[in-house]
């Protein structure tokens, strides 16, 4: 397992930016496919990004397509970069880390999370 570190939540309004960064505590990131999912209130975590361990291989939720682009530094930063933000991307965003890039979009795929960072999009 792996410490992961979430920032750069905050307070947007709809159609704003934010780029969410991903660390690990005391260690590289290079060896893992890593993903972001997201948790609304009342609903269930669910799966938003994810991202190979070399960086060449992404993919997506249907919702976030085109908006949203989930990349990662040579080492140890894995960022989420949100554009065109709406109200339904209000949401804690977790980082995580998993073993197998075919599973990470599972969360039975992964094997560290971080504590999440919230982003709150008003209308």
């Amino acid at each position: 397992q792996v410490q992961l570190v979430e920032s750069g939540g905050g307070v947007v309004q709809a159609g704003d930016s934010l780029r969410l960064s991903c660390t690990a505590s005391g260690r590289t990131l290079s060896t893992y496919p890593m993903a972001w999912f997201r948790q609304a209130p009342g609903k269930e975590r669910q799966f938003v990004a994810a991202i190979n361990w070399s960086g060449s291989m992404t993919y997506y939720t249907d919702s976030v397509k085109g908006r949203f682009t989930i990349s990662r530094d040579a080492n140890k930063i894995v960022y989420l970069q949100m554009n065109s933000l709406k109200p339904e991307d209000t949401a804690v965003y977790y980082c995580a880390a998993g073993n197998n890039y075919r599973t990470i979009s599972t969360k039975e795929g992964i094997h560290s999370w971080g504590k999440g960072t919230l982003v709150t999009v008003s209308s």
